[in-house]
């Protein structure tokens, strides 16, 4: 299978099937469908699933909904509750919880600013569990966040900087939030991603790095992302498919250029390319105009969720009321 660059799991089964014309030995699905909303459960059960989809073993859920570019209100309230019941779904420390959210990207690249902003919203609590002396609230959970910035500003590994402080914090779940990418266009800014198996900060912008995973943290860790960038190849490649499937209705079915249209392989489009682009520097990556609102809107819905799935006290009532 060729590398079309999306960190989703539901990109990475939708590519496996375009060239294998079957489902995935080793991967279970399920979809479904709310209003205005399509929720895509993918669990990679075993080795032979994780090599055909190459993404780590886990739980995958992405919620897709076209409107989050120009959300009202309502419907914000609505994603946050949808994926307020996916994260508890996924959390399975049964005791009062102490977790960390970390907030990941660069917050002066506003397409990669989606985890601090994010995090710069949520109910702390932390602070007032240490100064009232408290190990448990019925009402809230013992919360702390951290941004810590990009190595280009730090100097330091993510990863480096948040085992330090899980060390010293000793949480008993870290939720990790960051930007993503996308192999198609109409999925940027509309899909978040929720999954059990961590997250390699700067993957949005095909900087992997050091993976905030149970394995390098000693605890769960449950990734929030959204696709907020697409490379300028994957883009043409879509735009070039458009235009084949508007030429191919105007051929003569059984003509010789119609099926020169349907034997040409994504692969053979996407390389083709990459390759003229790239002696240009051209294969940059691209975002929707609008990104200023958008991750500002997608920043709270997540905010929303987390705040109203980890705090067993508090709704989002009280947070549209008393939160901003």
């Amino acid at each position: 299978m060729f590398q079309i660059r999306t960190d989703l799991a539901l990109e990475a089964r939708e590519l496996y099937q375009e060239e294998k014309q079957q489902e995935i030995p080793g991967v279970a699905v399920e979809q479904e469908e709310l209003e205005d909303i399509t929720v895509t459960r993918v669990e990679i059960l075993d080795d032979h699933g994780a090599e055909a989809m190459g993404k780590s073993k886990g739980k995958y859920i992405t919620l897709e909904c076209v409107g989050l570019r120009r959300a009202d209100a309502d419907l914000k309230d609505q994603v946050s509750k949808t994926l307020a019941k996916e994260l508890r779904k996924l959390i399975s420390v049964n005791k009062p919880l102490k977790v960390l959210v970390v907030g990941l990207g660069n917050i002066d690249v506003t397409p990669d600013a989606l985890g601090p902003k994010a995090v710069s919203k949520l109910f702390v609590t932390r602070h007032m569990f240490k100064f009232y002396n408290k190990d448990s609230d019925e009402a809230l959970a013992e919360l702390s966040a951290i941004a810590p910035g990009v190595m280009g500003t730090t100097g330091i590994e993510t990863g480096e900087i948040i085992k330090g402080i899980v060390s010293n914090v000793k949480p008993d779940l870290v939720v990790a939030i960051d930007a993503l990418a996308s192999r198609k266009m109409e999925r940027v800014n509309t899909t978040i991603q929720l999954s059990t198996s961590g997250i390699h900060p700067g993957s949005g912008v095909g900087n992997k790095r050091q993976a905030l995973d149970e394995k390098n943290l000693g605890v769960p860790v449950i990734a929030i992302g959204v696709p907020t960038v697409v490379d300028a190849a994957t883009l043409t490649n879509d735009t070039i498919q458009l235009v084949i499937k508007a030429f191919s209705k105007q051929a003569k079915v059984g003509s010789q250029f119609y099926n020169m249209l349907l034997e040409l392989k994504d692969e053979e489009k996407y390389h083709m390319i990459k390759e003229v682009l790239e002696p240009y520097s051209a294969n940059v990556m691209v975002t929707p105009k609008e990104v200023d609102d958008v991750i500002l809107n997608l920043s709270q819905i997540i905010a929303n969720a987390i705040n109203i799935a980890l705090h067993p006290g508090i709704d989002l009532k009280d947070v549209n009321r008393y939160l901003h």
